[in-house]
Protein backbone atom coordinates (compact mmCIF):
# COMPACT_ATOMS: atom_id res chain seq x y z
CA UNK A 1 0.00 0.00 0.00
CA UNK A 2 1.64 3.60 -0.70
CA UNK A 3 0.99 5.96 2.07
CA UNK A 4 -0.50 9.32 0.21
CA UNK A 5 -2.56 11.99 1.66
CA UNK A 6 -5.94 10.41 1.69
CA UNK A 7 -5.11 7.31 3.03
CA UNK A 8 -3.11 8.98 6.16
CA UNK A 9 -6.55 10.75 6.60
CA UNK A 10 -8.58 7.60 6.47
CA UNK A 11 -6.56 6.07 8.83
CA UNK A 12 -5.61 8.52 11.16
CA UNK A 13 -5.55 7.29 14.88
CA UNK A 14 -7.96 10.53 15.79
CA UNK A 15 -11.47 11.27 14.10
CA UNK A 16 -10.77 14.07 11.53
CA UNK A 17 -13.50 16.07 10.13
CA UNK A 18 -13.83 18.60 7.31
CA UNK A 19 -16.31 21.12 7.27
CA UNK A 20 -17.98 23.86 5.75
CA UNK A 21 -20.73 25.83 7.08
CA UNK A 22 -20.77 23.73 10.21
CA UNK A 23 -21.64 20.84 7.20
CA UNK A 24 -19.88 17.91 7.15
CA UNK A 25 -17.74 17.49 3.90
CA UNK A 26 -15.64 14.75 4.43
CA UNK A 27 -14.64 11.87 7.27
CA UNK A 28 -12.39 9.09 8.36
CA UNK A 29 -13.14 6.17 9.75
CA UNK A 30 -12.21 6.64 13.08
CA UNK A 31 -14.96 9.28 13.46
CA UNK A 32 -17.05 6.97 11.58
CA UNK A 33 -15.95 4.61 14.46
CA UNK A 34 -16.63 6.68 17.32
CA UNK A 35 -19.86 8.33 16.00
CA UNK A 36 -21.27 4.34 15.41
CA UNK A 37 -22.38 5.67 12.26
CA UNK A 38 -21.72 5.39 8.11
CA UNK A 39 -20.52 7.61 5.31
CA UNK A 40 -23.90 8.49 3.95
CA UNK A 41 -25.03 9.40 7.39
CA UNK A 42 -22.14 11.93 7.72
CA UNK A 43 -21.73 13.63 4.78
CA UNK A 44 -23.37 16.85 3.92
CA UNK A 45 -24.93 16.59 7.04
CA UNK A 46 -25.02 19.13 10.06
CA UNK A 47 -22.46 18.68 13.09
CA UNK A 48 -25.54 19.57 15.27
CA UNK A 49 -26.34 15.79 14.84
CA UNK A 50 -23.29 15.35 17.40
CA UNK A 51 -24.72 17.41 19.77
CA UNK A 52 -27.07 16.22 23.02
CA UNK A 53 -29.29 18.77 21.84
CA UNK A 54 -30.16 21.69 19.30
CA UNK A 55 -28.90 24.44 22.29
CA UNK A 56 -26.09 22.95 22.98
CA UNK A 57 -25.30 23.14 18.69
CA UNK A 58 -25.81 26.76 18.86
CA UNK A 59 -24.32 27.79 22.03
CA UNK A 60 -20.68 25.79 20.88
CA UNK A 61 -20.70 27.66 17.57
CA UNK A 62 -21.29 31.11 19.32
CA UNK A 63 -18.22 29.53 21.40
CA UNK A 64 -16.46 29.30 18.84
CA UNK A 65 -16.72 32.16 16.68
CA UNK A 66 -15.79 34.26 19.91
CA UNK A 67 -13.10 32.32 21.32
CA UNK A 68 -10.63 31.29 18.10
CA UNK A 69 -6.89 32.50 18.85
CA UNK A 70 -5.52 34.70 15.53
CA UNK A 71 -5.02 31.66 13.69
CA UNK A 72 -8.11 30.51 13.60
CA UNK A 73 -7.50 27.45 16.18
CA UNK A 74 -9.73 26.08 18.89
CA UNK A 75 -10.05 23.35 20.92
CA UNK A 76 -12.01 21.81 24.16
CA UNK A 77 -13.55 19.16 26.07
CA UNK A 78 -17.51 18.60 25.56
CA UNK A 79 -20.27 15.76 26.18
CA UNK A 80 -21.49 14.57 22.82
CA UNK A 81 -23.67 12.02 21.32
CA UNK A 82 -23.25 8.97 19.16
CA UNK A 83 -25.18 8.71 16.06
CA UNK A 84 -25.79 4.87 15.47
CA UNK A 85 -24.48 1.63 16.50
CA UNK A 86 -25.42 -0.28 19.51
CA UNK A 87 -25.03 2.72 21.79
CA UNK A 88 -27.00 4.91 19.61
CA UNK A 89 -27.64 8.48 21.82
CA UNK A 90 -25.26 7.98 24.02
CA UNK A 91 -23.81 10.84 25.50
CA UNK A 92 -19.61 10.93 26.14
CA UNK A 93 -16.58 13.17 26.72
CA UNK A 94 -14.71 14.01 23.83
CA UNK A 95 -11.75 16.34 23.01
CA UNK A 96 -12.47 18.79 19.90
CA UNK A 97 -9.52 20.50 18.25
CA UNK A 98 -9.66 22.17 14.70
CA UNK A 99 -8.63 25.06 12.84
CA UNK A 100 -11.12 27.58 10.75
CA UNK A 101 -9.42 28.58 7.83
CA UNK A 102 -10.21 31.72 7.35
CA UNK A 103 -10.25 33.19 11.50
CA UNK A 104 -12.85 36.14 9.83
CA UNK A 105 -14.98 33.82 8.83
CA UNK A 106 -14.77 30.95 11.53
CA UNK A 107 -17.63 28.71 10.19
CA UNK A 108 -16.63 28.73 6.71
CA UNK A 109 -14.16 26.19 6.01
CA UNK A 110 -12.40 23.79 9.00
CA UNK A 111 -10.43 21.03 9.72
CA UNK A 112 -11.20 19.17 13.24
CA UNK A 113 -10.19 16.29 15.27
CA UNK A 114 -12.25 14.11 17.44
CA UNK A 115 -10.77 11.61 20.86
CA UNK A 116 -13.03 9.67 22.31
CA UNK A 117 -12.38 10.41 25.93
CA UNK A 118 -15.15 8.05 27.27
CA UNK A 119 -12.61 5.01 28.25
CA UNK A 120 -10.99 7.75 30.67
CA UNK A 121 -13.96 9.85 31.88
CA UNK A 122 -17.50 8.81 32.65
CA UNK A 123 -20.12 10.74 33.02
CA UNK A 124 -21.15 11.17 36.43
CA UNK A 125 -24.21 13.46 37.77
CA UNK A 126 -27.05 14.10 35.24
CA UNK A 127 -25.93 17.66 34.08
CA UNK A 128 -28.08 20.16 32.00
CA UNK A 129 -27.04 21.06 29.19
CA UNK A 130 -25.44 24.70 30.93
CA UNK A 131 -23.39 22.64 33.58
CA UNK A 132 -22.18 20.85 31.04
CA UNK A 133 -20.48 23.66 29.27
CA UNK A 134 -19.22 25.05 32.36
CA UNK A 135 -17.78 21.55 33.62
CA UNK A 136 -15.96 21.43 29.98
CA UNK A 137 -14.57 25.30 30.75
CA UNK A 138 -14.10 24.73 34.26
CA UNK A 139 -11.94 21.62 33.34
CA UNK A 140 -10.16 23.89 30.42
CA UNK A 141 -9.05 26.17 33.54
CA UNK A 142 -11.17 29.31 32.80
CA UNK A 143 -12.28 31.42 35.61
CA UNK A 144 -16.07 32.12 36.33
CA UNK A 145 -14.92 35.51 34.32
CA UNK A 146 -13.99 34.30 31.48
CA UNK A 147 -16.79 31.36 31.29
CA UNK A 148 -19.61 34.11 31.66
CA UNK A 149 -17.69 36.22 28.85
CA UNK A 150 -17.63 32.75 26.43
CA UNK A 151 -21.24 31.96 26.97
CA UNK A 152 -22.53 35.34 27.41
CA UNK A 153 -23.52 35.16 30.91
CA UNK A 154 -22.43 36.71 34.19
CA UNK A 155 -19.50 35.63 36.10
CA UNK A 156 -22.05 35.40 39.10
CA UNK A 157 -24.44 32.79 36.74
CA UNK A 158 -21.63 31.12 36.59
CA UNK A 159 -20.91 31.04 40.35
CA UNK A 160 -24.17 29.72 40.71
CA UNK A 161 -23.70 26.46 38.24
CA UNK A 162 -20.60 25.83 39.84
CA UNK A 163 -22.07 25.56 43.29
CA UNK A 164 -24.69 23.41 41.70
CA UNK A 165 -21.86 21.09 39.95
CA UNK A 166 -20.14 20.96 43.50
CA UNK A 167 -23.22 19.96 45.53
CA UNK A 168 -23.80 17.40 42.91
CA UNK A 169 -19.90 15.74 42.96
CA UNK A 170 -19.99 16.50 46.61
CA UNK A 171 -17.01 18.97 45.95
CA UNK A 172 -15.79 21.31 48.59
CA UNK A 173 -13.54 23.51 46.40
CA UNK A 174 -13.29 24.03 42.70
CA UNK A 175 -9.97 22.53 42.07
CA UNK A 176 -12.10 19.28 43.99
CA UNK A 177 -14.81 19.58 41.59
CA UNK A 178 -11.91 19.74 38.68
CA UNK A 179 -10.36 16.27 39.58
CA UNK A 180 -14.01 14.97 40.37
CA UNK A 181 -15.26 15.94 36.94
CA UNK A 182 -11.95 14.42 35.62
CA UNK A 183 -12.29 11.21 37.78
CA UNK A 184 -16.14 10.49 36.95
Amino acid sequence: MTLDYRTAFDLAPVGMVLSEQRLITDCNQQVLKMFGARREQFIGQSFEMLYPSPAEFERTGQRITTSLDQFGYYADDRIMRRVDGPRKHELFWCHVSGRALDPLLPHAQGIWSFEDLSAHRKLGATLTPREREIAALLINGLTSKLIGRQLGISPRTVDVYRARLMKKYGASTTPDLVHKLLQA
